[in-house]
């Protein structure tokens, strides 16, 4: 039974995280009159492709407005997944989505802090910060990102990523801004080899300073991509059920995740933006076991890699792997 294994989480969207429940209370609280059509009548959010995904992302976003609604949304999300067994959470934060919902980089910051410690209160789960900038607002804005990020020092602050559109600019346009939080000792990840083939992950290895990979599963269309993230260690952070959604691979028959970790590719699994890809973390482990055949002690093993190839400290690893 997957629902007693430990798990920890590596790729996950704050504001993928909000289920329409949330959205309806936060824009009930904000006084804000949502359109008709985010969600259907069985509260599944609706979209057809991966521009129409975008787009409604950005229209349940629009009902996040204020630090009370990110400490909320981050709270509710950490001690649903520590119901779970989830033992460890890192959440990809954007200052740039913060931005546009009218708060400042330290309001969004202090605001997901106050959830993490909430949620750990509560729970028990522990939860750290990916501060991620936005591919396709340019590398600019990644660098006023990056600085900002190093600037504030917040202890739960662990990392570096960036998501967004995989067809904007090359991953090499912004290594000024994975330089600045290299060299402030912050953990990197980047997206690539989801929408884009394997010469996207092949940019981000020989390009960025990067230990983990998001996504990455169409590596597998290049046998000497696997064999060097195996030799080099890199992680991918799967997440099955969004590839599945945004037709990355048409079923899960053809879903590489069982091929990498037979290959030697570090994997772990994650739900991205669970809500709006019909799935959860408890999901994604229970796939992996029904569907990919893992057993429980090898799902507690992705746990394990999942946790020693997170951005957090070693006291905090250290306290984590002995839980498993």
């Amino acid at each position: 039974m997957t629902s007693t294994i430990p798990k920890a989480e590596l790729h996950l969207h704050l504001e993928g995280a909000m289920t329409p429940a949330l959205v309806r209370r936060f824009a009930k609280r904000n006084g804000l009159t949502l359109p008709d059509d985010i969600y259907d009548d069985q509260d599944r959010y609706l979209w057809d492709d991966f521009p129409e995904f975008l787009n409604s992302f950005d229209k349940a976003s629009a009902a996040i407005r204020t630090k009370q609604d990110y400490a909320d949304l981050t709270s509710s999300y950490l001690i649903e997944q520590a119901k779970v067994g989830t033992l460890y959470a890192e959440i990809f934060c954007s200052p740039t989505h913060a931005a546009n919902c009218g708060l400042s980089f330290d309001d969004h910051l202090e605001a997901v802090v106050e959830g993490i410690d909430r949620a750990e209160k509560e729970s028990g789960i522990i939860g750290r910060i990916i501060m991620t900038c936005v591919r396709h607002v340019g590398p600019d804005i990644a660098i006023k990102v990056a600085r900002e990020t190093v600037a504030c020092g917040h202890p739960y602050i662990v990392g570096f990523g960036m998501g967004g559109n995989e067809s904007m600019f090359t991953q090499e346009d912004f290594y000024p801004a994975f330089k600045i939080a290299r060299d402030a000792g912050l953990g990197c990840t980047t997206h690539a080899g989801e929408v884009e083939g394997p010469q996207s992950v092949w940019d981000a290895i020989e390009k960025l300073p990067v230990t983990r990979i998001g996504h990455g599963v169409r590596s597998i269309e290049d046998p000497k991509l696997v064999e060097t993230l195996a030799k080099r260690e890199i992680v991918l952070e799967v997440c099955p059920g969004s590839n599945i959604a945004l037709s990355v691979f048409p079923d899960y028959a053809s879903h590489p995740l069982r091929k990498f970790y037979e290959a030697g590719v570090k994997v772990t699994l994650g739900s991205d933006d669970p809500p709006f890809f019909f799935t959860s973390l408890a999901d994604e482990y229970q796939r992996a076991e029904e569907l990919f055949g893992f057993s429980p002690a090898e799902l507690t093993g992705i746990t394990r890699t999942a946790i020693e190839a997170a951005f957090v400290d070693e006291d905090t690893k250290a306290r984590l792997i002995a839980k498993l």
